[in-house]
């Protein structure tokens, strides 16, 4: 069965633990992550630009955690952005 071109599983969720970085985002949010790396795209950012922390806790996102009240307002944009077929803003290309 083919999947569509856009769906939920090319994304993981970073989940803050207590391996919060200089990297990571200062606040306890949940941030998405592209799960493919694209070729000239950035592999250490998260889907709002903000970079990934060394050692993160990715997991499998799924409808509910679309929903969570920690999601990063600007991942979520940007994950409505790329659903529409649009590039994140702090894309170089």
């Amino acid at each position: 069965m083919p999947r569509p071109a856009w769906s939920l599983y090319a994304y993981q969720l970073i989940v803050p633990d207590e391996q919060m970085d200089l990297f990571a985002c200062r606040e306890a949010r949940l941030h998405l992550v592209a799960r493919q790396l694209e070729l000239g795209g950035h592999a250490d950012r998260t889907l709002c630009g903000g970079l990934l922390p060394a050692l993160p806790a990715l997991h499998e996102v799924d409808r509910d955690g679309l929903r969570d009240k920690r999601l990063c307002l600007a991942c979520r944009a940007a994950l409505e952005a790329q659903r529409r077929g649009e590039r994140p803003l702090w894309s170089d290309a």
